[in-house]
């Protein structure tokens, strides 16, 4: 019995650059299961360091490990924790996705608190399942976006959590395929070439407390079932496509508790079915929602709509999808009988908006007298905007977060 809980203790070996370990790969080829590498200060040049055993490595006064044209570190096995190391550079490659951590075919790793700088990719998981990256600081070259790869990326991986990491200047800085029931939370993910999150074919997912901010685009969900989106804050995604969250083929979601700030477009939904979205906050944006006619039997309950330039757009004159109990800036209406919601409906699609969608170029007449002429009539006489799109019970005070 004794004999077996000392095995399971683990040995200590030391990485320094004058001591009797000089390189990781070295002390991997001496480690066996459960032992603890420590990586102390220094400047390290090896080729591909490959984790084949379950360790823990951790850093002491900031080791850099500097990439080149391959992988920097490729971990094979099971319940491998790295932690504290820094990863200076990989070489952007056309053809190969390398990355400073790769993870193939594994199960239960931890990667926390490490830094990554001027990678192609930051963290690739691969094949991998039910681990945790946490505290991680991953920012990206300058340069054009082919020198960019994502900053953490996911394939066929589950059961992952991604939480309280730094995630800038990538091409898509958080990117999963086919990885279901992650966890992303917590995180900043800012100033990313197009996405900061972007994620299809993922099922069962939850995104919460993240800030994506300054990016192409905030957030695109596409062709994924039961999303719950909540509590993020997606802002300033300014652009011609640019979406501070895009929903294509999104079904049976839940979007809550969101601000969105300062965005071309705050939320576009495409051909997505039956989701709620309730208690965001939409403030200052271009468009804050654009509903396309293939969207249907969503629900918009409890949102605050306040300073947008639209607040809903739609290309059809029908739809199926409901607002209800929302509070509008623009609303007019009264409350005789006090009950908090207005005694008139509002209409929250703007005929100018309706305007827009067949021809973009006019929104150079937003300003004028015109287009006030333009609402005021259709406000008093609603003929050619959607007749479903109504909200019959707005809210006289913006609920309260």
């Amino acid at each position: 019995m004794i004999l077996a809980l000392l095995a399971g203790i683990g040995a200590t070996l030391v990485v320094q650059p004058a001591g009797p370990i000089r390189t990781l790969t070295d002390a991997l080829a001496r480690a066996a299961p459960g032992d603890h590498i420590i990586v102390r200060a220094g400047t390290y040049h090896e080729a591909t360091i490959v984790v084949r055993v379950p360790v823990e490595i951790s850093g002491e006064g900031d080791p850099v490990f500097v990439g080149g044209a391959y992988p920097t570190m490729e971990i094979r096995a099971d319940s491998v924790i790295v932690r504290g190391l820094t990863f200076e550079g990989v070489t952007p490659s056309m053809t190969e996705d390398r990355a400073a951590i790769l993870v193939s075919d594994a199960q239960g790793c931890r990667l926390e608190a490490n830094t990554i700088r001027n990678g192609f990719f930051g963290i690739y998981l691969s094949r991998t399942n039910h681990c945790l990256v946490r505290g991680n600081r991953v920012v990206a070259r300058d340069g054009p976006g082919a020198g960019r790869g994502n900053g953490i990326h996911l394939f066929r991986s589950r059961g992952i959590t991604i939480l309280d990491n730094l995630v800038e200047g990538h091409r898509d800085g958080i990117y999963l395929e086919f990885s279901d029931a992650t966890t992303v939370q917590g995180n900043t993910v800012k100033e990313n070439r197009r996405y900061g999150l972007h994620f299809m074919r993922s099922d069962s997912c939850a995104y919460a407390g993240n800030v994506f901010t300054g990016n192409g685009a905030g957030a695109a969900v596409m062709y994924s079932r039961w999303v719950k989106v909540e509590g993020n804050t997606f802002s300033r995604n300014w652009g011609s496509a640019a979406y501070g969250l895009l929903l294509k083929e999104i079904s049976d979601g839940e979007i809550r508790d969101n601000d969105f700030l300062e965005n071309t477009v705050a939320l576009y939904l495409d051909d997505s079915n039956r989701n709620r979205i309730s208690g965001n906050r939409f403030e200052a944006n271009g468009w804050a929602v654009r509903l396309l006619a293939s969207a249907s039997d969503n629900r918009f309950e409890h949102n605050s709509f306040l300073g947008n330039t639209f607040d809903v757009a739609t290309n059809s004159r029908t739809s199926s999808s409901i607002f209800s109990g929302n509070w509008w800036d623009r609303y007019r209406g009264y409350d005789l009988d006090r009950d908090g919601r207005g005694d008139i409906p509002f209409r929250p699609v703007r005929l100018f908006s309706l305007v827009v969608e067949q021809n973009s170029p006019v929104l150079i007449l937003l300003r004028s007298p015109f287009v006030d002429l333009l609402d005021t009539a259709e406000r008093f006489l609603p003929l050619l905007t959607p007749e479903t799109l109504v909200d019959r019970s707005p809210l006289m005070k913006a609920p309260a977060r």
